[in-house]
């Protein structure tokens, strides 16, 4: 079975090197090969730059212009060739090591997707930024009000999707509302659905994190318009 790990970055060269050794360096059952696509959305920094030096990527595409989070995932997924993707953020808050438990239901064939969930306890946790798990936790009770699931964190980067799965999805927002539409979508699918406990090391924003306020906005946005609209 191949696993693709698709990447999306926007300036963060202090970290994408580290993270792509950390995908790299991970072994599974199970998993024949891992497939790494990064997609940089147009960094101002020096990612752009280091990318083009690494030779343990086996996919690099660069957006001409800054689109955000979702457009750069619905690139990478659009040139996968694995059987199962993950989305791993470049900022180093989750850890591949993670990867093999999370594929535990998809390769045991009760899952077709698994949500890692950075709420659900028992792994190392970051105390950061309050009023974002608040945020957190609301936007999730939102979309499971409307999606009849009982996930507890709808936001976390860490979800896993089968390839016959995704093909089946249209991906239309680009930016961080991603999240709430493709958990509307999966949730009307009537696909088995699994959530797993993660660790999670959050990051600052003078460490570089990117989501505000506005984001969650569109979130609550999404949520009615995925699941009520579409």
């Amino acid at each position: 079975m191949l696993l693709s790990v698709v990447i999306p970055c926007f300036n963060e060269e202090s970290t994408i090197v580290e993270i792509i050794s950390k995908v790299r360096s991970i072994e599974i059952s199970l998993i024949q090969r891992i497939e790494i696509i990064v997609v940089d959305d147009c960094s101002t920094d020096r990612t752009r730059a280091i990318l083009e030096t690494l030779d343990t990527i086996d996919k690099v595409i660069f957006h001409n212009e800054n689109m955000g989070k979702g457009a750069a995932l619905r690139t990478g997924f659009e040139s996968a060739e694995g059987d199962v993707l993950v989305i791993q953020d470049a900022d180093l808050e989750y850890d591949p090591l993670e990867y093999e438990k999370l594929l535990g239901p998809i390769l045991d064939g009760k899952a077709e997707a698994v949500y890692g969930s950075r709420f659900m306890g028992g792994q190392p946790h970051r105390v950061v930024y309050f009023w974002h798990m608040v945020g957190n936790r609301f936007l999730t009770l939102l979309s499971n009000m409307f999606t009849n699931l009982n996930l507890t964190d709808m936001e976390t980067c860490y979800k896993l999707i089968t390839k016959e799965v995704y093909q089946k999805i249209s991906i239309e927002e680009n930016r961080f509302g991603f999240e709430p539409e493709i958990t509307a979508k999966l949730a009307k699918m009537n696909i088995p659905i699994y959530e797993i406990g993660i660790s999670y090391y959050g990051r600052t924003y003078q460490e570089g994190k990117k989501i505000g306020w506005k984001d969650g906005i569109s979130a609550i946005v999404c949520i009615l318009k995925y699941n009520l609209f579409k």
